[in-house]
């Protein structure tokens, strides 16, 4: 009978010293934790070294799948779990991990259903669940792409990908201010992306996706079914969605006051 791979879960962090307690908790069950910090000035270090993980640190900030790929290079386990701070593992999820790792194959990456909760209550409608996001998988077959946001696991020739039952509970915001200022990293970085690469942005276009993200959102995704949690969430999800086409348009189409 051949010997159970070994699993690590892994992170990248920055200032979640509130989180991480309770995420690593649903973590205990794992071979290997990594944690790499991206400067963290709270006390995410002292937690996550109490909880006895492999802790490392990269202050100069290449965007999420550089970061991503520096933390997969300090695994040692045969497997990935990646888990962000604002998320737990469920008991079902574990069970499917574990019933995975029992019987494992080389070529597949697992989906895991996430289920956000937001302003009060979880959403499960607005387009956001189920969330299916590609975390498990074995070291050696993958790792993420180069993308400074949004960034995505890649999927090598040959391989397949198969769906974990549970869910990955997401703490996603812990209030309005921290979904605005979420937000607008995330346009910024988007931004800056599209902008490498040659591309320009109009308000026009900001207005029009941003419509085109409440309608579908709302209307189209059933988030009406979610209360005012829903209402709210498609609002603000056009307002980001603006914004990120308004910041392409400054960076791109306007001159500084000396040009």
């Amino acid at each position: 009978m051949s010997q159970r791979p070994t699993l690590a879960a892994v992170l990248i962090v920055k200032n979640e010293a509130d989180n991480l307690v309770d995420c690593l908790a649903t973590l205990d069950w794992v071979d290997e934790i990594v944690v790499l910090d991206s400067g963290s000035t709270d006390r995410t270090r002292e937690v996550a070294e109490a909880a006895g993980v492999r802790f490392f640190e990269n202050t100069d900030w290449p965007g999420f799948g550089r970061q991503r790929q520096l933390a997969q290079g300090h695994v040692r386990s045969d497997w990935v779990l990646w888990v962000d701070a604002d998320e737990r593992v469920t008991p079902e999820l574990r069970a499917s991990i574990e019933a995975v790792l029992a019987r494992p194959t080389d070529d597949t990456i697992y989906a895991i259903s996430r289920l956000s909760w937001v302003f009060g209550r979880f959403i499960r409608h607005c387009g956001w669940y189920p969330d299916r996001v590609l975390r498990l998988y074995p070291r050696a077959l993958t790792g993420y792409n180069d993308a400074l946001v949004h960034e995505k696991v890649e999927l090598p020739p040959g391989s397949r990908i198969a769906r974990l039952d549970g869910d990955l509970l997401h703490y996603t915001y812990q209030d309005l201010q921290h979904y605005l200022v979420k937000s607008a990293g995330y346009a910024a970085a988007w931004a800056e992306q599209r902008e490498q690469r040659g591309k320009q942005g109009s308000l026009a276009q900001g207005l029009l996706h941003g419509v085109g993200c409440f309608l579908k959102m709302y209307l189209l995704k059933a988030g009406f079914l979610d209360g005012r949690q829903g209402l709210l969430l498609s609002l603000l999800s056009a307002h980001s969605t603006f914004v990120k086409y308004a910041d392409l348009w400054i960076r791109t189409s306007t001159r500084g006051p000396r040009e």
